[in-house]
């Protein structure tokens, strides 16, 4: 029977717990701080450049450089000195004592240029991290933001969801999402919670059934007691993972921030020779600090501490607005080097949306309804599911649709959660459920004398071991037919197997749990001939060492529990989010969020673009800094061209690697994967 609870009085919810309009996760430029302080320091300059330029008494432009420089150099050398507090010699540092240095000599609109450019870039890589966390962030906003307690006399109360503590009763009504991890208390209902657990269906919830935040309630009502505090959650572990998805750095960064240690000590070694030996020859003291100020900015790495870090952050953000979840730089890095693919197949090559695939009607069914046996079985299942919502009624009725049938209607319809559906349709009552769970009292479809399996029974088993979901149609008690539906081969697998085979030159294999036939009838279907079927979770991740024991370098794609140790071996592994479980995202490097297949190829040749993009960066810093610093020591370079030089360098670095978060990138890396 469908579950009933008794109604319970409520309190009003107070005005603050009302659920606040739905907004775009996008932050403001002006949010950050770093953007805020670059525009102020470039407005300030802007207004005193002209005053200067034409001579107008000093305090007029004075002060407004004196305001350029604090606001854009006064947070990188506090950052620096507390660097350099813990025995770190930081670059930004340098930048500000260069520009200091400069005003010093009088040189004080070069020192402002200098610190205007410099915050410029540090507002341009912080623009692309705020933007990596937005798109990524905003695509899992899954848990309800209040929830409805019951209180110990029996009212309820709506409360925000991080207001519950453990022991705490929730009432969840049909239809609404679950707001807290925990178990069933009372109640029956079908919750879908493809997002968390990977089940592809509805799973029906009963007494001592665990349930997760997030997930999307049926028809029935449920009392939950909470079991994990709302930081605790599943989707809050999957919120915490995305705010961290930017802050590990690639190799290449780390390597880079290594040698800027000893190259910023060797360059103010240098930069005091540079000052020091001209003045032990008797130069004089201005034109040798000078020359010293402008040797300092010139070779400074900046450009190639930010040859790395943008191109990867832009990729990470632009694959985050088209639902690919990379969870850090070191991943995106790592992506372009995969060489082989491994895939799993429910849920992965299969989209988890059911289908009827097989319509079985018995012989003799007496089936009230014109047209051919088959039509006939569809059209009375379809019309007695066609109040239902379960996902499986819904393929009935479109499989009914897709054959331009006509339903009769349906009246006396009640569902009961787990177990099927009932409804009397041009007179005769129709029951369509699963076999193994019989409605109104139909233990099974035997005689009494006959204990051997019904025509009924046996095409249902037939239809399971086939990996099939069977479900009985019964008419007025006698089995009329059986119904297999199967889940959707996702449009795009083919596609999808076609480009990574490309991409890698060597075909995907496919790892599944599932029976050798059913997997060879899909691989067929994809074009992929390594098939390893049947496999348990630890036989998946053997499978992928001995592929990184070969020397590949394996890329894994799945979704259940049972793919997470794979995912954990794979030297690159990939989660598909939709119907991914909690192990399998907390696992996985890459989250497909939206459960687009096609996107594995495209994030993968973007990673390749974007490895080529830093290569690129690095020899635009080192021809620059190479040039500037030959010019100043071998000639006479003047301290507004070393400043324009050296930190023009460093923006068109960092542009350049931003260039990766245009749509026309991802397009691109997309085209690059099917050709």
């Amino acid at each position: 029977m469908p579950s009933v609870m008794p109604a319970t009085p409520t309190k009003p919810a107070p005005p603050r717990l009302a659920a606040p309009a739905a907004t775009r996760r996008r932050t403001p430029v002006l949010a950050l701080p770093e953007a805020r302080r670059a525009t102020v320091s470039l407005v300030l300059f802007l207004i005193a450049l002209p005053l200067d330029l034409l001579g107008a008494p000093a305090w007029t432009w004075g002060p407004l450089f004196a305001v350029t420089y604090l606001t854009g150099g006064w947070e990188p050398a506090r950052a620096g000195l507390k660097a350099l507090k813990d025995r770190s010699l930081d670059v930004d540092l340098l930048m500000v004592v260069a520009a200091l240095g400069a005003a010093a000599i009088g040189q004080v609109l070069d020192g402002a240029l200098l610190i205007v450019i410099f915050a410029t870039s540090g507002a341009l890589e912080a623009v692309a991290t705020a933007r990596t966390a937005d798109s990524v962030r905003g695509l899992l906003d899954l848990a309800p933001s209040t929830a409805t307690r019951l209180l110990a006399d029996g009212t309820e109360e709506s409360v925000v969801t991080e207001e519950l503590a453990v022991g705490d009763t929730v009432v969840i009504r049909p239809g609404e999402r679950i707001g807290a991890d925990g178990r069933v208390r009372e109640g029956v209902s079908e919750v879908d919670q493809a997002t968390i657990t990977g089940e592809p269906l509805p799973v029906t919830k009963e007494p001592g059934d665990e349930v997760f935040a997030g997930t999307l309630n049926g028809t029935g009502a449920l009392r939950v007691e909470v079991e994990r505090d709302a930081s605790d959650s599943v989707i809050a572990r999957i919120v915490k993972m995305v705010e961290e998805a930017s802050e590990t750095k690639a190799p290449a960064q780390l390597f880079i921030e290594k040698v800027e240690q000893r190259y910023s000590i060797g360059m103010v070694v240098a930069t005091l020779a540079v000052f020091l030996v001209p003045l032990a020859f008797g130069a004089e003291l201005t034109g040798s600090l000078l020359r010293a100020m402008t040797f300092m900015i010139v070779a400074s790495p900046c450009a190639v501490v930010l040859a790395t870090m943008p191109p990867l952050l832009s990729t990470i953000a632009n694959a985050g607005r088209h639902g690919v979840l990379v969870k850090s730089a070191v991943v995106m890095e790592r992506l372009g080097q995969v060489d082989a693919v491994a895939l799993d197949k429910t849920g992965t090559l299969t989209e988890g949306t059911p289908r009827v695939t097989d319509i079985l009607p018995l012989d003799g069914a007496g089936l009230n309804v014109p047209g051919p046996g088959e039509d006939a079985l569809l059209t009375l299942a379809a019309a007695a599911e066609h109040a239902s919502e379960h996902p499986l009624a819904r393929a009935v009725v479109d499989a009914a649709r897709a054959r331009g049938l006509a339903l009769p209607t349906a009246v006396d319809f009640s569902s009961s959660p787990g177990i099927g559906v009932t409804a009397t349709v041009n007179g005769d009552k129709i029951e369509v459920g699963a076999p193994s769970r019989p409605l109104n009292g139909h233990q099974d479809d035997r005689s009494d004398q006959d204990t051997s399996p019904s025509p009924a029974a046996t095409l249902a088993s037939e239809l399971e071991e086939g990996g099939r979901t069977a479900v009985l149609v019964r008419v007025n008690g006698v089995p009329a037919g059986v119904l297999g539906i199967a889940d959707r081969l996702r449009p795009d697998a083919a596609a999808t197997v076609a480009a990574l085979a490309r991409l890698t030159g060597a075909t995907p294999m496919l790892l599944t749990g599932d029976n050798p036939r059913a997997a060879a009838r899909l691989a067929a279907e994809v074009g992929i001939t390594d098939v390893r079927a049947g496999l348990l979770p630890q036989e998946k991740a053997a499978a992928v060492r001995d592929q990184e024991m070969a020397g590949r370098k394996v890329l894994v794609v799945g979704d259940g529990v049972n793919d997470a140790p794979a995912l954990a071996a794979a030297h690159t592994g990939v989660a598909m989010g939709r119907a991914g479980s909690d192990l399998a995202l907390e696992t996985a490097d890459v989250v497909i969020v939206r459960d687009e297949l096609a996107t594995v190829p495209t994030v993968v040749a973007l990673s390749r673009r974007a490895r080529a993009l830093v290569v690129q960066n690095l020899v635009i810093a080192s021809v620059f800094i190479t040039g500037l610093v030959v010019w100043d020591l071998a000639g006479n370079l003047p301290l507004p061209l070393g400043v324009l030089g050296h930190e023009g360098s460093t923006v068109i670095v960092g542009l350049n690697g931003l260039r990766l978060l245009r749509e026309t990138a991802w397009k691109r890396a997309g085209a690059e994967a099917v050709t």
